[in-house]
């Protein structure tokens, strides 16, 4: 079926819906590639439609299958995102994924638990750059002699001691490396099952 002056005009609002719609989610370049892509896919649906005595009705049925346009932009990007996360682990698209993730508890869940991981190696991290500004604060603390904490202590009370020296620094970046670099690693492999997950949800 080819569509009239009326059927263009209503596709080209779709795709501007959507066009803006993706733009909450995604980079400029990166829309014009996506709304091309739904462009082709609404014309061969409506190509593939021979004979349809109401163009208007055929063209609503197409667009009602393919979804609205925010729940389109939001699948796009969550796929792109997931995508990235998984084939390059850096931390900014794998952070993007888990954001997509924690609207289901699950998601949530697993989420929270990762930000445990990178929380605990960038404090491992802060420690180490701290340690030499404040070497009386940072350490091993011992609260009437007995260890409670190995971080800082702001300002330092009667009763506690903080005790251990630069050799502190190497240690602490060793735990800020390693804990960043396991929970990236699980999260990855976390974003790459769910990814999966989806995919084979949309196929059911």
């Amino acid at each position: 079926m080819k569509l009239s002056e009326a059927g263009e005009a209503r596709v080209r609002g779709y795709l501007f819906i959507l066009s803006r719609s993706l733009l909450s989610f995604m980079p400029r370049d990166m829309v014009h590639d996506s709304v091309r892509e739904v462009e082709s896919h609404i014309l061969e649906r409506v190509a593939q439609i021979a004979g349809a005595p109401d163009e208007r009705a055929a063209l609503e049925q197409v667009l009602a299958k393919l979804g609205e346009p925010m729940k389109v932009a939001q699948a796009y990007a969550a796929e792109i995102t997931f995508d990235e996360a998984v084939a390059t682990g850096r931390p900014l698209p794998v952070f993007r994924a888990l954001w997509h993730v924690s609207t289901s508890v699950r998601g949530f869940l697993a989420a929270l638990a990762l930000s445990v991981g990178y929380s605990l190696g960038a404090t491992f991290l802060l420690l180490a750059v701290l340690k030499p500004i404040f070497p009386r604060n940072i350490g091993l603390v011992l609260r009437n002699g007995i260890p409670v904490a190995l971080g800082g202590v702001f300002p330092i009370t009667p009763g506690t001691e903080v005790i251990g020296g630069y050799a502190l620094i190497p240690l602490f970046l060793l735990g800020g490396v390693v804990s960043m670099s396991l929970t990236n690693r699980l999260a990855r492999k976390f974003v790459g099952w769910w990814r999966s997950r989806m995919k084979g949800a949309v196929q059911d």
